[in-house]
């Protein structure tokens, strides 16, 4: 075991060794890696940081609900309990038939119209602000609240909601779809990388099989190689996103200034950053795993 783990230091220490032999070489890969992961993750920040400023900003979405005309206050005040103990609801206002007459009179300029009607023809209402803001749960809570005896109409207006989790549907899949193909583009780096290294230690390999050498041992070095060059391209891709979120803010600093309020950019969160370490390192190590066993194959001693 202690063999093993040795051996395992040895080449660890030993690619670390051979990165520092080609400096050029492995900025410019390193930073080729680094720049196709920081693509898609700051379009993945950008739009974590848009729907939180989305969620945060829009208004939230009001169904009103109308009681018949011929509704007694007994029944008003029935319908406003049952409302306040429904535990869909998280806020509720009343709005009476006259008050909803005096602000049309007051909303539309249309005073000596509304004066010449012969009676108040507006119902009371409800409006009510939902604990789910989801489309589907809105729906919900206005299919029941339609249901209910003395309620004439119910009307829900979820088209931003709808409008909102489209277009982030819409983003993430975009964001999903570029970080494959750059995801294929890193693979592709790591595999030409690969592949180079091993026709120039061919005859290395030649011998290290003749003297015995397994298969796994031969492979162990490029399989480092592989994990540590997409690790090294993470930090750099984690460093550009840094760097670029910390220029915005300070521009935005200057911005929200002028509009008395605070926007501020976030990084990613922790989790997210060892995502894209973890997941940079396996490409990595995914495309020296397919090279080294494509090419080392094909290698047998003379």
């Amino acid at each position: 075991m202690r063999a093993w783990l040795w051996h395992h230091l040895d080449t660890f220490v030993t690619t670390l060794a051979r990165f520092a032999r080609a400096p050029a070489a492995t900025l410019f890969n390193v930073g080729v890696i680094g720049i196709a992961l920081a693509l898609p993750a700051s379009l993945y920040v950008a739009l974590s940081n848009l729907q939180g400023y989305a969620q945060a900003f829009a208004s939230d979405p009001q169904i009103s609900v109308f009681l018949a005309l011929d509704a007694g206050r007994a029944e008003v005040e029935g319908i406003e309990a049952r409302l306040r103990q429904h535990p869909g609801v998280r806020e509720l206002r009343y709005v009476s038939r006259e008050q909803a007459l005096k602000e049309l009179k007051a909303s539309t300029g249309l005073a000596d119209v509304v004066d010449s009607l012969a009676q108040n023809p507006l119902p009371d209402a409800f409006v009510v602000q939902a604990r789910d803001a989801t489309p589907q749960g809105l729906e919900k809570l206005r299919d029941e609240a339609s249901r209910w005896p003395k309620v004439s109409h119910v009307q829900l207006d979820a088209a931003w909601a709808r409008r909102l989790e489209a277009g982030l549907r819409l983003a993430r899949l975009a964001v999903g779809l570029l970080a494959t193909l750059f995801a294929f583009a890193l693979v592709a780096v790591t595999f030409n990388t690969i592949r180079l290294q091993i026709l120039t230690r061919r005859e290395e390999i030649e011998v290290a099989k003749l003297i015995g050498a397994t298969d796994p041992f031969i492979r162990r070095p490029f399989l480092y190689f592989g994990a540590l060059q997409g690790l090294a391209g993470g930090l750099a891709a984690w460093a550009i996103i840094w760097i670029g979120l910390h220029l915005l803010n300070g521009g935005l600093a200057e911005l929200a200034q002028l509009y008395a309020t605070r926007i501020e950019l976030k990084h990613l969160s922790a989790e997210d950053s060892t995502s894209l370490l973890v997941f940079s390192a396996w490409l990595g190590w995914f495309g020296a795993w397919l090279s080294v066993n494509q090419h080392l194959a094909q290698i047998e001693p003379r």
